[in-house]
């Protein structure tokens, strides 16, 4: 049985093509414990941005623009946030968020974008909204009291 990480992780990389090691050095945050807050930007073409996250009440935001890009946010804990913006084509950005009253966010603009987000736990709440053509979204949540907002438009 795979846990929800792998899980998660799984799905992302049926998004994502194959990353080599070289790839995690592009834009790679690490926090842990409460109140932390953590914040990438990647403002050109072909970025990968990750965050991972333990603790409770984190923030993390990715904001990307250019073309063909990677954002991954995980987080594990209570009360996280995530929020990831991208511009451009063939942009590729995944959360997934394990713990109670967590808040995802996806929000993308472009042609051939994708977006996943992954929810493990209760009262957690999953948004995608995309704008383009082409676009793929999906969201999986496990557990009690969860929200889905998901808008794409052309």
């Amino acid at each position: 049985m795979r846990t929800g990480i792998a899980t998660a992780l799984l799905a992302l990389c049926e998004l994502a093509a194959p990353l080599s090691a070289a790839d995690l050095a592009d834009n790679f945050d690490l926090a842990v414990g409460g109140g932390w807050s953590a914040l990438a930007q990647a403002w050109q073409g072909g970025q990968r941005a990750y965050v991972i996250q333990h603790g409770s009440a984190q923030q993390a935001q990715l904001s990307q623009q250019g073309r063909g890009s990677l954002a991954l946010i995980v987080q594990a804990g209570a009360e996280q946030e995530a929020a990831i913006l991208q511009q451009g084509e063939q942009q590729m950005a995944a959360i997934s968020q394990f713990g109670y009253g967590n808040a995802a966010s996806i929000s993308q603009v472009g042609a051939d974008n994708r977006a996943l987000i992954v929810q493990s736990g209760t009262a957690n709440g999953a948004r995608i909204e995309q704008a383009g053509d082409g676009l793929s979204s999906g969201i999986r949540q496990f557990g009690n009291g969860q929200n889905v907002l998901v808008r794409q438009y052309r």
